[in-house]
């Protein structure tokens, strides 16, 4: 017994002497950038306890790096960059663009609801939905028919709506009011085709409205799984989220696929949108049509109504920004000889650069599209010296760009359209520091038009109408979605001002 505590008592002194060298012989600790990671698991733990709140938590992340570029690795499989640094993006949407496709693993994810429509496709079936719908956009009768589609709407049943909700006093979720007009917009302007869910009471095409949501919120939630291969056994057992999902797109099919059905009993129609520009190709399956409707109703509905519905939020606290854009109204319209209620020309929106800062601003803390995500073909260094190897992913950081100070200075995370003001002007910013619409080969060709329909509907809006935002003080919660939508929708009273009331009736 007593040797043996001997040889204990000398295991013992040997281990602590082992450990003490060890300190004294260990290297000055460094500061750790970057994710916390651990042996095995790398960031899976601070990822389940972040990823409710995975802008946020990622943003914070990327201040605290020198390049605000940090690397990503989990189990299962995956690891990449995620980066909020000018120089890394332009890298990879525009310098070396070829080897940064959307690739695989996010075209998999996605691939049940967007299918092979513009936004979920690579190489040659990419490039030849862009050279068909470039066609389109850069038209000039295109221009015009979004000016008539955006100002018709605007009339008859948006501003209607609204003076209805003063009447009654009834409180309306804004955010679902815009999301119904862009959807009728982009209907209208793409597919010739109104499904009028902004028609009556605002309320029509609820069922179609909810499925999309969910599509596009669930669908997204697979980039959430902590490992990849859960979400693909709840798809085979159909059970859980993935039932949802597949109850949702069923709902969203059916609608594409009945615009299709009736565009094609109707051959010889004198259509000239984008739809019939790919029916004019007899190769696209019906298959391949429905992905091209759904990827631009995303696109045309989801994006606008985020930005316009973080924007009613801001102006709801911001008394002085709404006097500078309704005095840039009202110089106009003087300047113009027009009344409150008259439609703007698009020489009068473009003539608003005040509001087209105040809405650049919105979008630069609140980006429609919060982040988005590329693979790397081939091992490649990043312009900071980040490493990144074949077949990791690579996302920038849009949410977390507008409120990195390396970008836009100490007040990085203050609402100040002024920014954006140089001479009285509006000034363009970079698109590889404010890569909201996207830059490079992929930059987002409804640009354009989405500012015109933005600035159409808030100017006509604010001129005419006070909205009462509930707890107005309080950032609301968003849902991570494919894009930045806010949670539990945007619930506001309206009120008519008394002098565009007086005006009307004159």
């Amino acid at each position: 017994m007593e040797v043996f505590s001997i040889q204990v008592f000398f295991l013992f002194f040997l281990l602590s002497l082992y450990i003490y060298l060890q300190f004294l012989n260990a290297p000055k600790k460094t500061k750790n950038y970057g994710f916390k990671t651990y042996p095995l698991l790398g960031a899976l733990p601070e990822f389940l306890m972040n990823r409710h709140q995975f802008l946020e938590w990622t943003t914070k992340v990327l201040a605290n790096c020198p390049t605000n570029t940090a690397v990503f690795h989990r189990p299962g499989g995956v690891h990449g960059v995620i980066t909020a640094n000018p120089l890394n993006v332009e890298h990879m949407l525009k310098s070396n663009f070829e080897n940064y496709p959307k690739g695989i693993r996010f075209i998999s994810l996605l691939e049940d609801f967007l299918g092979n429509g513009i936004f979920n496709s690579d190489n040659e079936l990419w490039k030849i939905q862009r050279k068909t719908a470039s066609y389109e956009f850069n038209t000039k009768s295109l221009r015009n028919f979004v000016m008539e589609n955006v100002t018709v709407e605007i009339r008859t049943r948006l501003l209607p709506i609204l003076s209805k909700a003063s009447e009654t006093k009834r409180f309306l979720d804004l955010q679902d009011i815009l999301e119904r007009f862009a959807f009728d917009n982009v209907c209208k302007l793409a597919f010739n085709v109104d499904p009028g869910c902004l028609g009556g009471d605002g309320t029509a095409g609820a069922g179609f409205m909810r499925a999309f949501e969910d599509a596009a919120t669930l669908s997204s939630g697979r980039f959430m799984y902590a490992f990849p291969l859960l979400w693909k056994v709840k798809k085979f057992l159909q059970v859980g989220t993935e039932q949802r999902l597949r109850e949702s797109i069923v709902t969203v099919h059916e609608f594409a696929d009945k615009i299709i059905r009736s565009r094609l009993e109707g051959k010889d129609s004198d259509d000239q949108d984008l739809l019939s520009r790919f029916i004019g190709n007899e190769h696209n399956s019906p298959e391949f049509l429905r992905d091209i409707i759904i990827s631009f109703i995303l696109a045309g509905r989801d994006t606008t109504s985020s930005a316009l519905t973080w924007f009613f939020w801001i102006l709801s606290s911001r008394p002085d920004v709404k006097e500078k854009i309704l005095s840039e109204i009202e110089t106009i319209r003087v300047q113009n000889g027009k009344r409150i209620g008259d439609p703007f020309s698009l020489e009068e929106l473009r003539d608003m650069q005040y509001l087209h800062a105040a809405i650049s601003e919105t979008m630069r803390l609140y980006p429609p599209v919060p982040i988005d995500t590329k693979a790397c073909l081939n091992d490649d260094v990043l312009p900071d010296g980040t490493v990144i190897k074949k077949d990791w992913f690579i996302s920038y950081h849009t949410y977390a760009m507008g409120r990195m100070e390396n970008i836009w200075g100490k007040d990085c995370c203050e609402y100040k359209p002024e920014r954006w003001i140089e001479n009285g002007m509006y000034r363009s910013e970079n698109p590889f520091r404010f890569p909201v619409f996207h830059a490079g080969p992929r930059m987002c060709l409804g640009k354009d038009m989405a500012y015109i329909q933005m600035k159409s509907i808030a100017a006509a809006v604010i001129e005419k109408f006070e909205m009462e935002v509930v707890n107005k003080d309080t950032c609301p919660a968003h849902v991570l979605s494919l894009t930045l939508r806010m949670k539990g929708g945007l619930p506001v009273g309206v009120k008519e001002k008394v002098l565009a009331r007086n005006r009307k009736m004159s």
